[in-house]
């Protein structure tokens, strides 16, 4: 089916309010269209074998699927575009800028009192649309960052939601499964040399040491790459690849999310005491930033699902963008402000047009 027939079936089904999601994998062309045919909402509970994923950062919320077998497929090539990237002036209210300094503040209390290493917080911000348009969203994604996980979900229950996610959470095939550790952030300036300081190397390592500490619960067979950099949009980050293997059958899907949901990338860490800090102190609902999402085949144990980064809800013309930092006992409160500014311009770029 060509691009065109695809879109407009998007479009219909947009109008319809009937679930759909559209994706594109790093560095490939192609794109993956799954159309639900009814609105009914679907969970992991149910008995579905082929699916793909919708699921929140607070794992006491329901996850949403859009299975396979309730669904129409199509796979076609996107039309490419060359967007320019220019960096968007938007404005940031003081109140909202103030309370986040603040929250940051009272996160490296936290931290310096030794209850954690590291702790992610985040903020939303709010945009305002002269016109929402679905095509040119999907356009702009696909194409200004090809080296990321793209998609556009939508569900009646969710709403719409895009992103373009540089972390892998997980990569299974078989026994053979694969994550990594991301972290650190710079905007990336053409030609010029890149040096971390020791605060961001220090919260890569808290990330790395805290996987392999999860992932030992598991499996003893664990290889991990050296830490190199990583490009994201405008953005660079701090990467370590970690594989390793499990025996199928003995450690299922479900098991290995709780296990490695939500990472110390977008939680901190220790888990657990991080994601009450976060639950208590965002005063804002994350829903479904910093959860995860992806294709999920369990008969042949093939899933691959990625954090979701970088994204942001779309209702009407009113647009809630998240972002969030990595705040350790060294953290600069302004710095970390003036990152989540810069992460910011990953979603603002896709949404310039209708600014």
């Amino acid at each position: 089916m060509d691009n065109l027939n695809v879109l407009k079936k998007i479009e219909q089904q947009y109008e319809n309010n009937l679930p759909f999601v559209l994706y594109s994998y790093p560095k490939k062309e192609s794109v993956n269209f799954i159309l639900q045919k009814d609105n009914l909402v679907y969970d992991t509970g149910s008995s579905f074998k082929k699916y793909f994923l919708f699921s929140p950062f607070n794992d006491k919320n329901k996850n949403i699927c859009i299975p396979l077998e309730k669904s129409n497929y199509f796979q076609t090539i996107y039309l490419k575009n060359n967007f320019e990237a220019n960096e968007i002036k938007a404005s940031e209210h003081v109140n909202d800028k103030n309370g986040y300094l603040k929250l940051v503040e009272d996160t490296i209390q936290e931290i310096k009192s030794n209850k954690a290493t590291k702790i992610v917080v985040s903020r939303k911000k709010i945009v305002k649309l002269k016109k929402f348009d679905l095509l040119k969203l999907i356009e702009r994604v696909l194409n200004l960052y090809p080296k990321a996980f793209r998609y556009v979900w939508y569900h009646p229950i969710t709403g719409l939601w895009c992103g373009a996610s540089p972390e892998v959470l997980l990569r299974t095939d078989g026994d053979f499964f694969k994550t990594m550790a991301l972290a650190g952030t710079q905007k990336h300036i053409d030609n010029k040399i890149i040096k971390w300081n020791l605060k961001e190397k220090k919260e890569q390592q808290v990330v790395v040491d805290s996987l392999l500490k999860r992932l030992k619960k598991i499996t003893s067979i664990v290889n991990i790459s050296d830490t190199y950099n990583h490009k994201a949009g405008s953005l660079i980050h701090l990467r370590t690849d970690i594989t390793g293997t499990i025996k199928r059958g003995k450690i299922g899907l479900k098991t290995l999310m709780s296990i490695l949901h939500p990472t110390p990338a977008v939680c901190g860490s220790p888990k657990n005491y991080a994601k009450t800090f976060i639950l208590e102190n965002e005063n804002y609902e994350r829903e479904f930033y910093t959860g995860y999402l992806g294709s999920v085949n369990e008969p042949t144990n093939e899933s691959i699902l990625f954090v979701n980064l970088r994204c942001m809800k779309i209702e009407n013309n009113t647009v809630n963008l998240y972002v969030g930092c990595g705040i350790t006992k060294d953290s600069n409160p302004l710095k970390e402000w003036e990152e989540t500014s810069h992460k910011s311009q990953t979603m603002l770029q896709v949404i310039s047009s209708m600014l």
